[in-house]
């Protein structure tokens, strides 16, 4: 692959992070930046160029700086070292579910893995299943969290942990009487270009966790 073409699909994937992190849709993102939703795609795809123009009216869109989609040492297209402190960090709400997480580290452009804390409030819940290329292991922190896999259904407790293939329909619920906390660590095969993140299909709002 020559550089243009490495360029090329590292934009696309640089700008498919930016767009998924803020929780906006292709529609939405490519209404505000004057461009067609299937030209959008593609070039998150890596399967179209895009010319300085509509990489600056993205790159508005998303509230990145123009330096932000092409690699560097200060925004990296792989994670190296990434250290995450106990005190930092807020926890963001899906809204109207009452699900919170907290992004812990990966999700660079390059990078094949994600870790996630998640919380699973007392009430209420989002009954969104998904199917994406990839794996996931969920390991219950607190609480109990009931994991439906395709036809089966697998109730964990603390300190119990579940690895999926996560081709298959899957979503999780809180099972106790208390809120449930799970570390969640997402892999994607090289080639997979859209793997949703269920708590994050609504938009969000930034909340301390009490």
């Amino acid at each position: 692959m020559d550089k243009i073409a490495r360029t090329t699909q590292d934009i696309g994937r640089r700008l498919r992070a930016a767009r998924v992190g803020a929780g906006l849709t292709l529609a939405s993102v490519a209404r505000q930046a004057g461009v067609s939703e299937g030209f959008l795609s593609k070039l998150e795809r890596g399967q179209a160029a895009a010319s300085i123009a509509n990489l600056i009216q993205l790159a508005d869109v998303l509230g990145l700086g123009l330096h932000e989609l092409f690699p560097s040492d200060s925004a990296p297209a792989k994670t190296r070292v990434a250290v995450h402190r106990a005190d930092t960090g807020d926890l963001q709400e899906v809204a109207a579910t009452g699900y919170r997480w907290r992004h812990l580290g990966g999700g660079a452009p390059l990078d094949r893995m994600e870790v996630f804390h998640l919380v699973f409030p007392r009430a209420k819940g989002m009954a969104t299943t998904v199917s994406h290329p990839g794996q996931e292991h969920c390991y219950v922190l607190s609480g109990e969290v009931l994991f439906h896999v395709g036809d089966a259904q697998y109730r964990l407790k603390a300190g119990d942990g579940i690895l999926i293939d996560s081709q298959q329909p899957h979503r999780a619920e809180n099972a106790g009487r208390g809120q449930a906390q799970m570390l969640m660590t997402v892999a994607r095969p090289a080639d997979a270009s859209d793997v949703p993140d269920w708590w994050r299909l609504s938009a969000t709002t930034t909340k301390e966790e009490t």
